[in-house]
């Protein structure tokens, strides 16, 4: 039966409209105090799935002259260095010299499509509004660009293109004399010689990555301590399933690949969209930050910080938060559900943790000692916005032990624009603290204050 075409356009308007009013920031507002979905025990509201979902997306504008973001007391703030070109992820070199990956992205492969029916259409269509009003819409440089602060003043006087033309560069691992770098569809390794301020070979492939769509292209690597493995951070390719669980194979989780061979296998599953990696200098168990799913409100779904236990599964697409089951998934796995691992702490709801490292008690104030930085890149989902920061989460025993502590805000101005959003952290070779900032195109470095 041929549809009418005035049944056709009404279909086209209604979804015209429904994007409209997305861009225009229309859905439901948090009820619930911030403070209540941070912590190992987060209270988590009832599931608000509306028509129009929430979209509350920080317009970028980058930093004026000289600006930046404020440190928080008894820290002091510079920029390693400006001018960058879409800055995402910084990795120190055993020299000093830090590697920053400039990249965005990947472009869709031909004939991709967005997958899924028409309403999973027409969410990506407005999610590609959302992403480029944050600034997340420029081509990716695809390269990796080396940074020396030769005198020790914490700016870089040394600027070099370490590697160029790769596939929306992301984590980067140094093993001995060989560095490996995450692409979007998959690990590559180049030589690497200290104090060389560029590759001199070509990138081998290690191991391919899941690629296509690329609804989360980021892929992160670490390094285990005694270079034997390597874990690969994969994110999914929808928010909850909706472009199909074919298009999720191998994804949502994180793999263990050796070094030798690029053999792989799944270490863990069910993790939305981690990103940062770390080892937990006491315990050495392998820690992560994730990004939970959207669209059920503003108080929902905390994103997470959690250690990452070999083996298990910690619900997506089917719950989150354990067993808290999300009915829009269909078919339901109650079987999967019931295995379900509780994260261990809920950084609140769509702050879109990206970067991890913890400190080590060097260039950092006393109650920086112990624990986990991670830069907040940000929410689109939520009104009022959250993230847009840098926070320390305390340790204690190898757990989280209080509420997170500012450590860099500013990035929004009053009116809730972008000047800046932190996805990578890392520490210098004095223990300071680097931030990529991608809207703002800077590195900066967060030490110590001088003393009055």
């Amino acid at each position: 039966m041929k549809v009418p075409n005035i049944a056709v356009s009404s279909l086209v308007s209604m979804a015209a409209v429904a994007a409209a009013l997305a861009l225009a920031g229309c859905g439901e507002a948090a009820k619930l105090p911030p403070e209540a979905t941070i912590g190992p025990r987060p209270q988590l509201a009832q599931p608000n799935r509306t028509l129009i979902p929430t979209v509350n997306v920080a317009t970028a504008v980058g930093w004026s002259d000289a600006a930046g973001p404020k440190a928080a007391d008894g820290l002091r703030v510079n920029a390693l260095a400006r001018g960058l070109d879409h800055p995402r992820w910084v990795y120190t070199l055993p020299n000093g010299d830090v590697l920053v990956a400039e990249s965005n992205k990947p472009p869709k492969p031909e004939g991709s499509g967005d997958g899924g029916g028409p309403m999973a259409k027409i969410r990506n269509w407005v999610m590609g509004k959302v992403m480029s009003r944050a600034g997340a819409g420029v081509p990716s440089p695809n390269r990796i660009t080396l940074l020396r602060d030769a005198d020790g003043d914490g700016a870089a006087e040394v600027r070099h293109v370490f590697l160029s033309n790769l596939s929306s560069p992301f984590g980067m691992a140094l093993v001995g004399n060989e560095l490996f770098i995450a692409n979007a569809d998959a690990l590559v390794k180049v030589p690497y010689t200290e104090g060389q301020t560029s590759a001199s070979a070509t990138p081998t492939v290690v191991t391919p990555l899941p690629a296509g769509i690329n609804h989360h292209w980021t892929k992160n690597v670490i390094a285990n301590p005694d270079g034997t493995k390597l874990y690969v951070t994969v994110g999914s390719n929808s928010n909850i399933g909706e472009n199909g669980l074919a298009a999720e194979e191998g994804r949502a989780a994180i793999w263990e690949v050796d070094v030798k061979t690029g053999t792989k296998r799944l270490f863990a599953s069910g993790l939305r969209n981690p990103n940062g990696l770390a080892w937990h200098p006491e315990t050495k168990a392998l820690w992560t930050v994730v990004n939970e799913r959207d669209e059920i409100g503003s108080d929902l779904v905390p994103d997470y910080l959690t250690s990452v236990k070999d083996g298990a599964f910690y619900g997506w697409p089917w719950s989150y938060f354990g067993n808290h089951v999300d009915a829009r998934v269909t078919p339901q796995k109650p079987d999967l559900v019931a295995k379900a691992l509780v994260p261990d702490y809920a950084l609140g709801s769509h702050v879109a943790p990206l970067g991890l490292v913890f400190s080590d008690g060097r260039g950092m104030p006393a109650e920086f000692a112990s624990g986990a930085f991670i830069g907040e890149h940000g929410s689109w989902n939520r009104k009022p916005k959250s993230g847009y920061k840098v926070v320390f989460v305390p340790f204690i025993g190898g757990n989280p032990s209080g509420p997170p502590v500012d450590v860099l805000t500013g990035f929004l101005t009053a009116d809730e624009k972008a000047q800046g959003r932190p996805v990578g952290v890392a520490l210098d070779k004095n223990g300071a603290l680097l931030v990529a900032d991608d809207v703002g195109n800077v590195v900066w470095r967060v030490t110590r204050a001088k003393p009055q």
